[in-house]
């Protein structure tokens, strides 16, 4: 028998990760790092925590990990193959939609949206065709259940996800949607809304941890998802 691989399945890929740093972010980009990529770790707040995952997986140039699309291939030789968009915020409010602010509604679409389309954007101009790429975004799946801002933030997310599968497949690239449900995270938390809570209880008893999460990511990041293209995956034990 010829002896097996000890080649990691993303050896030699590079990956970014928006929102990289913290929770389910964090998670995907440990996990991604640990299956042999390089990763790209965005954040928008807090070095620190960037810096932290950078040494625990033994990078030795922060600065250059630290970096995003422009530097990616300063970094590393080559621009991403694997782009992940999970940066996204929640309105601590969660108000009903008769008492949404306008402010608040355009601040949580400006980060869960626009934000997600320039990342999107940018990866389907800037990884090599047929190279295997692979887009990741991620929505919510409280989508489902429809809490105002937040839900419409993603759902939109989610359309234009699917929409971007059917531009960038002739290239080789798929683009597919992760929806967590809740997760133990400050994000969720941050947010929380006692009716999904109550439902969570009742559905599954418990919400997730990251590790149940960044999993499915890497999957889709792997040549295993080769066929998996325009997919909303919805990791929520259930709930909805």
């Amino acid at each position: 028998m010829a002896a097996a691989s000890t080649t990691l399945p993303l050896d030699g890929r590079v990956a970014l990760v928006t929102g990289g740093s913290r929770g389910i972010g964090r998670e995907v980009s440990s996990h991604l790092a640990a299956l042999g990529a390089r990763v790209v770790v965005n954040y928008a707040s807090n070095p620190a925590k960037a810096e932290e995952l950078v040494a625990e997986r033994g990078v030795s140039d922060p600065a250059a990990v630290l970096a995003l699309f422009d530097r990616a291939e300063e970094a590393f030789g080559s621009p991403p193959h694997i782009v992940v968009a999970y940066a996204g915020i929640m309105d601590a409010k969660y108000p009903a939609l008769a008492d949404t602010a306008v402010e608040d509604f355009d601040a949580t679409f400006a980060v869960n949206t626009r934000g997600k389309l320039l990342v999107c954007r940018e990866a389907a101009r800037r990884i090599p065709p047929n190279s295997g790429g692979r887009i990741v975004t991620f929505s919510s799946s409280t989508v489902a259940v429809l809490p105002p801002g937040y839900a419409a933030s993603n759902a939109a997310v989610e359309a234009m996800t699917r929409i971007l599968a059917k531009e960038v497949a002739a290239k080789g690239i798929t683009a597919n949607v992760v929806a967590p449900g809740p997760v133990n995270t400050e994000l969720f938390f941050a947010g929380k809304d006692e009716a999904f809570l109550e439902r969570v209880k009742k559905t599954i008893g418990r919400i997730a941890e990251t590790t149940q999460i960044a999993p499915v990511v890497t999957f889709l990041a792997s040549e295993a998802s080769s066929w998996v293209n325009g997919q909303v995956i919805r990791v929520n034990g259930g709930v909805a």
